[in-house]
């Protein structure tokens, strides 16, 4: 199991953090020791000081799929979950100015807590979920996927072009606006509609 994520993928998000709005879907990827689930406690890394919470929609991918054609790309996910893509902004600053690649900054272990996965067909419309995070009882990200810039079809035909999926792979989608820092103690707790997909600790 691999963990395929997007950046950049809605608009805000890109223009808070002074990057360009992409022409194609940004990607990277975290491993499986990235993932965290059960709202097991998130472990704050000693070697940053500043871990942002960055919320996302996550797919889970149902089958293999190489060079996926746009007509069959909906039937290759099959759930919908909610996750958190932790960023060391501190290393990735370092690295983008030194034009390395970010995974120090984003693959680390614990880096992506998962919710619970439900059946993409508990959502009325997958292209009107609005979610969000909540820290400490305030929310800190809200984000609708109306929103996105890639759909998640086209996501699945963009990636698997150059990578094969496979049955039980996680596809972070991208997060909305609103990214920031988090700290030993606090609480978090995310939602897609009036459903909390997930709440941990931060220690």
């Amino acid at each position: 199991m691999k963990v395929i994520a997007i950046g950049r993928n809605y608009a805000a998000h890109a223009k808070e953090l002074h990057n360009p709005v992409p022409e194609k879907p940004v990607i990277f990827l975290k491993p499986d020791t990235a993932v965290v689930k059960d709202n097991r406690d998130f472990y704050h890394p000693d070697f940053s000081s500043n871990i942002h919470h960055e919320v996302e929609v996550v797919l889970r991918i149902c089958k293999e799929g190489k060079h996926i054609g746009s007509k069959f790309a909906h039937t290759y996910y099959d759930a919908i979950g909610l996750g958190i893509d932790f960023t060391a902004r501190d290393i990735q600053q370092l690295h983008k100015e030194k034009s390395l690649p970010w995974e120090l900054a984003k693959a680390f272990d614990g880096s992506a807590p998962v919710s619970e996965l439900l059946p993409k067909e508990t959502f009325n419309d997958l292209y009107n979920l609005p979610f969000w995070l909540d820290k400490n009882g305030e929310t800190v990200q809200a984000g609708n996927t109306k929103d996105l810039l890639f759909s998640f079809e086209d996501i699945l035909i963009f990636v698997s072009q150059y990578i094969t999926l496979r049955k039980g792979d996680l596809v972070f989608t991208g997060t909305p606006a609103g990214v920031g820092p988090v700290a030993i103690g606090d609480y978090l707790e995310g939602f897609i509609g009036d459903r909390r997909m997930f709440n941990f600790h931060v220690k």
